[in-house]
């Protein structure tokens, strides 16, 4: 894989990704497809503007996604990968995770882990405290895509709407793992982590990685009650796995 630099770049790695996927039938294609969304809107922030600073941010982010996109390599050759990445690669292997599982397992790798170490990375030697209303930005367009992401859903599974009203608890734990818990917890760590001398870094990533990890369980392993829903999903899902990934991108 080559290395990237620009946000098309990142752009046309995730479509690559997207591609095997649909060949493949490969269940990973799911949060790729979510994340070239999110690219997109990244990209479209900065032409219009959004961003306090454009070009820092075009460099985050092209910062960010390569860690994504080398573990997704790293783990298709067997080399190592971070323990919150290698749950959420193991997971397209297994029958009964539901989309939903896919994209928060790995929005947990990514966010919780990856986003901290990035933020710091671009602003090293500098004041992190200056890309705080950015790094705020980018989860303001994360919040913006739950409802795109729950219709996507809906449109794979026509009877989660119904099963979301009954239960709320599905729904709640979308909006608050993948807002609240990661945005929060992303830049406490981002800040910890720009604060860390250069030889403490490995060893603050690999308590952040094993942290992470755990959390990653939690959403192989949610409970029974949230296991039973769940596999009521999964049993009346729509379309193989291309075609789930193609109604993602649409």
């Amino acid at each position: 894989m080559k290395s990237i630099h620009t946000i098309d770049e990142v752009i046309e790695a995730l479509d690559k990704i997207i591609e095997t996927s649909k060949v493949n039938n490969d269940p990973l294609g799911y949060f790729a497809a979510l994340y070239k969304q999110v690219t997109v809107k990244v990209k479209e922030g900065i032409e219009d503007d959004f961003f306090d600073n454009g070009s820092r941010m075009e460099k985050l982010d092209v910062i960010f996604a390569s860690r994504y996109i080398d573990a997704y390599y790293g783990y298709e050759k067997n080399k190592p990968v971070t323990a919150s990445w290698k749950i959420a690669f193991e997971l397209s292997k297994k029958y009964w995770p539901i989309v939903l599982q896919h994209l928060l397992i790995g929005m947990n790798a990514h966010i919780n882990l990856d986003l901290g170490i990035a933020a710091a990375e671009v602003m090293k030697g500098k004041d992190i405290q200056n890309l705080k209303g950015d790094f705020d930005k980018i989860n303001e367009i994360l919040s913006s895509l739950v409802l795109k992401v729950e219709n996507d859903l809906a449109s794979i599974w026509p009877t989660l709407k119904k099963i979301l009203k009954w239960t709320g608890k599905v729904d709640d734990f979308l909006v608050d793992f993948s807002m609240k818990l990661a945005r929060d917890g992303a830049w406490k760590f981002a800040v910890e982590f720009s604060q860390t001398p250069t030889n403490e870094q490995t060893a603050l990533i690999q308590t952040r990685d094993d942290s992470v990890a755990k959390i990653g369980k939690l959403i192989t392993h949610p409970g029974f009650i949230a296991s039973t829903i769940f596999k009521i999903i999964r049993l009346g899902e729509r379309g193989t796995v291309a075609q789930k990934i193609q109604d993602m991108e649409d």
